[in-house]
């Protein structure tokens, strides 16, 4: 996008002015749009050192095209050849505004990342992210945030997911690795994030095969294969996702942290990548999210429920001393009890919630304290109270972890304390009885160090309120419902 422009320039308000009469021109003809384009390209990029110092400043540059008459009365035209830009463009320079275009636009507009990904632009993101590692560390982070935003909202290409190679996959978990001293570095979230939506194509991918995907395909699912073989190395990724599930609020994230969760607990060789303590802390942390969410999260609630099983049947967990062993066995009766404080707090209870509960009571080290005669129907009553079909006492589904559990980008998981305190404050007389099902008379604290709810922030983290370690969380949401995409 070589194009000759030269200005005189005093200050950064004649850069800002000089930008917003380039981006005004009226073009009629696809070659003035052209010509328009190579304007505003070469302007920025010739005078980015002196008047653009952070990446809000980049975001900037981009609103003014994207806010343009131009941009409005040429919008697929425009997207399109900004798209060609990132398929051809070397320089980093231009590289960063075209990155930082395609993410300002696609956040708003879904139609971009699907064009995005219809013209083969996944594969030049993974090579620009892995190749061009080393030219600006904004331009590389944006990188990342615009492969996951692309690549979360649809099913990716399966030509496109077999061209990635391990190395790739190697190469993200070591910079995490390498980064452990600091989990604010804004390189933390963008690259786990991306770990976690690879995983989840793969898991798509295997379990629920697109139309243009052949049934003899064999696509190895590459995130789990590095951990299955060098899972040892790279034990900061497991801390650092435990920390994400115990402060994230978007139910979309919390579905992409525990499907690979699912993954790493049902795959014999990696039964044990997590530390104990770290495994400690996640069922601390998926106690309190159980009692904390609110009756609307149903799905939710049967995807930890699916989690919770491999996690103490299969890990390290299984072992003597067993871990919050009561509290659990409280939780899982509480959660499947009818009538009283417990059925206000969880609601009517559902074959789906009595079949996962009632496997998750069947671990042995969480029934060992009943008489040996005790098989898996009267395991139930005895503990939930409830008859245990014959159809409920069927194996875990992968396909279900995968097909069934989506959410739309946005959404945040409300809670059910903070419901409960709402309706209290509201109340015109006497505070109703609390309803809180605590564990062991109060609200359980996950403790973990408080840096890990502090993460790098880029212009693109969306602003929405973030759950405290140990809190409720927001309630807020982009989007009140709406299925996953794929």
């Amino acid at each position: 996008m070589d194009f000759e422009v030269s200005y005189n320039l005093d200050d950064e308000q004649q850069f800002w002015d000089e930008l917003d009469d380039i981006v005004s021109a009226q073009c009629q003809t696809h070659g003035l749009i052209d010509d328009v384009l190579r304007s505003y390209f070469a302007f920025i990029s010739n005078y980015k050192g002196d008047f653009l110092h952070t990446e809000y400043d980049i975001v900037r540059c981009s609103l003014k095209l994207l806010e343009s008459s131009l941009f409005s009365t040429h919008k697929d035209y425009v997207r399109r050849q900004i798209i060609y830009g990132l398929l051809e463009e070397e320089s980093p320079e231009t590289l960063h505004l075209i990155v930082a275009l395609l993410l300002c636009d696609g956040r708003d507009n879904e139609t971009t990342f699907e064009m995005m990904n219809e013209e083969g632009t996944f594969p030049r993101l993974v090579e620009l992210i892995y190749e061009r590692k080393d030219d600006d560390a904004g331009l590389h982070r944006m990188l990342l945030e615009l492969l996951y935003e692309m690549s979360r909202i649809q099913r990716l290409r399966i030509q496109d997911l077999i061209l990635i190679e391990d190395d790739f996959i190697r190469y993200l978990f070591q910079v995490i690795e390498g980064l452990s001293d600091d989990v604010n570095d804004p390189y933390h979230y963008p690259i786990i994030r991306v770990l976690l939506i690879l995983n989840e194509q793969y898991m798509v991918s295997t379990h629920d095969p697109g139309p243009d995907q052949l049934p003899t395909t064999n696509l190895a699912n590459k995130v789990i294969q590095v951990l299955s073989t060098h899972g040892s190395a790279f034990k900061t990724f497991g801390e650092n996702i435990i920390l994400l599930l115990n402060r994230e609020s978007e139910t979309s994230l919390q579905l992409l942290i525990l499907k690979l969760l699912y993954l790493l607990f049902t795959t014999s060789s990696t039964y044990e990548y997590f530390y104990t303590n770290d495994l400690r802390v996640l069922v601390d942390v998926m106690i309190r999210n159980l009692l904390d969410l609110p009756l609307s999260a149903t799905p939710l609630r049967h995807t930890y429920l699916r989690v919770l099983y491999p996690l103490l049947a299969h890990t390290q967990l299984k072992h003597p001393p067993h871990y919050k062993k009561d509290e659990l066995l409280r939780l899982l009766t509480m959660m499947t009890a009818s009538g009283g404080a417990t059925e206000h707090h969880f609601g009517s209870v559902d074959e789906t919630t009595k079949r996962l509960v009632g496997r998750c009571v069947r671990v042995p080290w969480l029934k060992d304290d009943l008489a040996p005669g005790d098989g898996e129907a009267k395991v139930a009553r005895k503990l939930l109270g409830v008859e245990m079909l014959e159809g409920l006492a069927s194996s875990l589904s992968v396909v279900e972890v995968t097909t069934t559990q989506k959410e739309r980008p946005g959404v945040l998981t409300g809670s059910r304390q903070k419901e409960d305190q709402e309706r209290r404050d509201s109340a015109l007389t006497e505070p109703p009885p609390r309803h809180d099902a605590g564990l062991s008379g109060g609200r359980l604290e996950v403790n973990v160090p408080s840096s890990a709810s502090a993460v790098g922030k880029s212009p693109f983290d969306g602003g929405e309120e973030e759950a405290s370690i140990g809190a409720a969380g927001g309630s807020r949401s982009r989007s009140e419902s709406g299925s996953g995409a794929y």
